[in-house]
């Protein structure tokens, strides 16, 4: 059975030239690096870090990104970046997105990517790793 705790964390920047094409809008490549930045900011705050997962002796590829685009984020806009932690039952990580306008808070994209653990020879892990329902006990989740 599955808890309900929410894991959160958030991220402003502001919107760089080189991230925007010529209109003056994010380029769509920029959303994957954007979901990057939080999944960091995530990982320091409830240390789920890639370099402790490597430590437990495993990787944690993206294999799946999903993005959903509502409102254009322009050059010199401040956004934030809001990342949730979902929980599964598989051996897996998932994160839901929001990138929000920092001043008037509107939704300007949504997002979910899904990693999974490799063992050290690259084959895919079928049973949650140990450290991560440890992870998962230590931060509520279970």
């Amino acid at each position: 059975m599955m808890n309900h705790k929410t894991l959160r964390a958030e991220k402003e920047i502001n919107v760089r030239f080189s991230e925007v094409d010529s209109m003056g809008i994010v380029w769509h490549g920029n959303y994957a690096t954007y979901f990057e930045d939080a999944r960091e900011v995530f990982g320091r705050l409830y240390h789920l870090e890639y370099l402790y997962i490597f430590e437990k002796g495993y990787y944690a590829p993206l294999v799946d990104l999903q993005i959903r685009y509502k409102k254009a984020i322009r050059y010199n806009d401040r956004i934030k970046i809001v990342i949730e932690y979902q929980d599964s039952e598989a051996a897996k990580i998932i994160f839901n997105y929001q990138i929000l306008h920092a001043e008037t808070g509107e939704l300007m994209a949504t997002g979910q990517t899904t990693q999974v653990f490799l063992n050290p020879d690259y084959t895919l892990a079928l049973q949650v790793p140990e450290f991560f329902n440890e992870w998962k006990r230590l931060n509520g989740i279970i």
